[in-house]
């Protein structure tokens, strides 16, 4: 390794230079400067409030998302799924009692939707043992 010697080795100029009698109106220019306008400095705590708060309000909004969400499942719509669900676990409540709470209109309804082919009452006919109780009851 190459010794190294300070006081013989050329020596790098400063880069920064005054200017010629920059210190002569130097105090002029500072009390120049203290009669301007002050410019309104917001301080960085204050930033960090509004930061905060912002923060703040997203965050309770992204937790009242689930919140709607639950409370507009939480309806008192029953889709058909539930009560079918419900009344097949509740055996103690029989096809007698459902057709008596029918009222007429909700049996006009059942009529209208349930169409049969003639394949299907075949099967029926066929499957059941006691054919003449079915027809009996059609009528």
């Amino acid at each position: 390794m190459k010794t190294f010697k300070l006081e013989n080795e050329p020596k790098i100029k400063s880069g920064f230079k005054t200017p010629e009698h920059y210190f002569d109106d130097f105090s002029e220019k500072v009390l120049q400067q203290l009669n301007e306008k002050e410019v309104k400095v917001i301080p960085f705590y204050k930033r960090k409030k509004t930061l905060s708060l912002a923060a703040a309000a997203v965050i309770g909004f992204a937790l009242l998302i689930p919140i709607v969400n639950n409370y507009k499942a939480n309806s008192n719509e029953l889709d058909e799924a539930t009560l079918e669900t419900y009344l097949s676990y509740h055996s103690n409540i029989s096809q007698y009692d459902l057709i008596q709470t029918l009222d007429d209109s909700d049996i006009e309804k059942l009529g209208n939707d349930v169409t049969l082919e003639d394949e299907t009452l075949e099967d029926i006919l066929a499957a059941s043992p006691n054919i003449e109780h079915l027809i009996s009851e059609q009528n």
